[in-house]
Formats: C-alpha cells, sequence, structure tokens
C-alpha cells in the first residue's frame, strides 16, 4: 500500500518501510525488543513521531537534464531519483523548495554546475547551502540578489571556498515540561533532525533522573541536552572537541540564564588522561576533584563508544546513553553490563517510513 504522505515510496531509496505507520513501530519496537533481550527484559517505551514534515535539516541532490534541473534522491533501483517534493521536511523547507528551483532554472548564471542544496530549518529561521563545482566568487552579485528575493539566509560552497548571505547562526526553541529552551547554532553544527523527538528524547531523560549531584556530559555540541538538564544537577561539567560549538554552547548558556555549567574542549582521549591525573592547561581553571560526578551521559556517533570510553563511563555510578545506532550500542552495552544493570530502555522513531531507530538507555552501578 502507498503511503499517502508521498508518491515516491518504493522508488526512493529515503523511505523504505512501506506499511502503515502503526506497523511500522510495532515491527521497530520488536526489532529492539529481540536485539537487547539479553540486557533488558522490562517495558521498552516508545516514543513516536509525527509521519510527514517532521525532519528540519535535509539534503537533495541538484541534477541537470538539458536546459532543465530537478530535485534528485538516491533512487532504489537508481542513482538519481527525479521528485519534484518531499513529504518527510519541514513544512518551510516544504515551501522554500519549489520557489528555490524555479530561480535556479530560470537564472544560468546560478544554475551552471550546481551539483547540491541543503536545507536548514527551526521554529524562526530558514538556511538553503548552495553546492556548486565552480568558482562562486564569479557569481556574487547573482547569489546575493537570490538571497535578498527569497528572504532567506543563503551559503554558497565549492571546493575551498565559502560565501555567506545574511547569517549561519540559526536560532531555535524547543518546548520541554512546558518550559522554553533557547539554543542557537551554526550551519555545520550536528543537530537531532526531528525537533519533536528530540523534545521527547530530552524530557525522557529528565524524567529517568533520580539521586542528582553533578553531571559530566561527553559530546555535548551546543548544548541540546546540557541545558535542560543542568536544572536537575548542582553542577555540570560538559566536552566537545569543536571549537564553534563549546562558543555556541556558552552562548546558550546565557540565553537560558544558566550558570553552573562549565565547558571544556577536549577530545575524549585527553578527558581520560585528565581525569587519570594528567594536567592540561585548558583545564587549569577547573578542578576535576571539585565535583561529586553522580551520572554521565553520552550520546555519541554512529560509530559508538571506543574501548577506552566504554571502560571510562564504567566508573560512574549512572550512565544515561543515547544512541543513533543500535549495533553499536549492543556492542557497548555487552561490556558496560558486566559492572551496570539496564534500568529504563526508549525507543525514539526519529525517521519514520525508514529502518532508523533511536535509543535511550538508562544504566545503573550493579
Amino acid at each position: 500500500m502507498k503511503d499517502k504522505h508521498c508518491k515516491y515510496v518504493g522508488e526512493c531509496g529515503s523511505c523504505t518501510l512501506d506499511m502503515p505507520y502503526n506497523e511500522q513501530i510495532e515491527y521497530k519496537k520488536e526489532i529492539i525488543k529481540d536485539k537487547f533481550k539479553e540486557f533488558y527484559s522490562g517495558e521498552f517505551e516508545l516514543f513516536t513521531s509525527q509521519q510527514s514534515a517532521y525532519r528540519i535539516r535535509a539534503e537533495f541532490g541538484l541534477y541537470h537534464e538539458g536546459k532543465d534541473l530537478f530535485y534528485t534522491m538516491n533512487g532504489i533501483k537508481q542513482r538519481y531519483l527525479k521528485i519534484d517534493s518531499c513529504s518527510k521536511v519541514d513544512s518551510k523547507i516544504a515551501n522554500l523548495m519549489p520557489k528555490l528551483l524555479n530561480e535556479l532554472k530560470n537564472n544560468d548564471l546560478l544554475k551552471f554546475k550546481v551539483f547540491g542544496v541543503e536545507f536548514n530549518t527551526t521554529n524562526s529561521d530558514i538556511l538553503a547551502i548552495l553546492l556548486y563545482h565552480r568558482d562562486i566568487n564569479q557569481i556574487k552579485n547573482e547569489l546575493q540578489n537570490l538571497k535578498e528575493k527569497l528572504n532567506i539566509n543563503l551559503i554558497a560552497r565549492s571546493r575551498g571556498k565559502k560565501l555567506v548571505f545574511g547569517s549561519e547562526i540559526l536560532n531555535e526553541t524547543l518546548q520541554i515540561n512546558g518550559k522554553k529552551y533557547f539554543y542557537q547554532f551554526e550551519s555545520n553544527a550536528f543537530i537531532q533532525p526531528n525537533r519533536s523527538v528530540n523534545e521527547k528524547i530530552i524530557s525522557w531523560v529528565l524524567s529517568s533522573l533520580q539521586d542528582t549531584k553533578d553531571l559530566f556530559e561527553m559530546y555535548c555540541g551546543y548544548g541540546n541536552f546540557t541545558i535542560p538538564l543542568s536544572f536537575k544537577f548542582e553542577n555540570v561539567l560538559a566536552s566537545e572537541i569543536s571549537k564553534n560549538a563549546i562558543k555556541n554552547a556558552k552562548e546558550n548558556c546565557e540565553k537560558n540564564s544558566v550558570k553552573n555549567i562549565s565547558f571544556i574542549r577536549m577530545s575524549s582521549e585527553e578527558i581520560i588522561k585528565a581525569f587519570s591525573g594528567q594536567e592540561f592547561n585548558r583545564l587549569k581553571d577547573i578542578n576535576l576533584s571539585e565535583y561529586n560526578f553522580s551520572h554521565i551521559l553520552v550520546d555519541p556517533p554512529r560509530a559508538g563508544l571506543d574501548e577506552s570510553v566504554t571502560k571510562f563511563i564504567k566508573n560512574y555510578e549512572n550512565i544515561i546513553y543515547v544512541s543513533c545506532n543500535p549495533d553499536t550500542l549492543f556492542e557497548n552495552l555487552q561490556i558496560l553490563t558486566k559492572t551496570h544493570k539496564v534500568i529504563k530502555f526508549a525507543i525514539f522513531d526519529q525517521f519514520p517510513h525508514t529502518n532508523h531507530m533511536e535509543c535511550g538507555v538508562i544504566l545503573k552501578k550493579l
């Protein structure tokens, strides 16, 4: 049965689960329950998503055919599937897509050697990033006019070059348990691409906290989890390797009147050395021994935690693990459950109509 929200189901390589949504989530829940049954026998909480218009970040190819131009996705049976709409993207992106394509089609300078576009949107902002195989400095005026005509923030990229028209800083507001949280982040920041599910993940973590003292968070980014959780802990120490992410995280503390978070720009390898007693200049104003950590939060990339980090977080009484890859989560739990017990497990349907699943796990030391 074709999904009523999208005419490309069965052809597009992105949304590949062709079944009613209630069947999708039960299917995903059974997969996770079966995969993790050796670690957890309790209730698997499941949090659903809106079925369309959920994605606030999206990328599309731009395909030239004669003088015409089309958006493309990777197809199931073909490399380039031409599309004229995408049901999964936020309404602001959906509304912009045909307008932007029309402007590119009707301007030979803007169309020449453009090959892709990325969209980012928040409650208040929208940004389009055009990707070129040419010297974008030659079309500065056309790009500026495009930005003004469409009333958007615009970035153009080509090899070694980047032009910004407007701002590449996006401002977001999340509603969590009746409270608003305010964020800013840059166009290349890692973000949770489904805003409503992101709010549900944060809310679930907050509801899972008990006996809180101090929190240590690794891979904190611009403070997506850090800011809301800070109100539940006495002190928070958060680490991140990206300089821009740390800068935005500090700005976000000011936006939310948060004063109990300290950020450190260190890799996981450096953090482990620092907790083992090695001195770092970046920690000259932070005394690790003054913290009384009751919890650690990790939200690693798809590769999961490497062995050294997995061993490191075993030192904490309570572990909050948010995972975007069940396979690497499974591998990490094989080690973590030797010292900890899984006491809560949640499944978040971040990407409806796909096989992707996000998981949240709370572990407590045995």
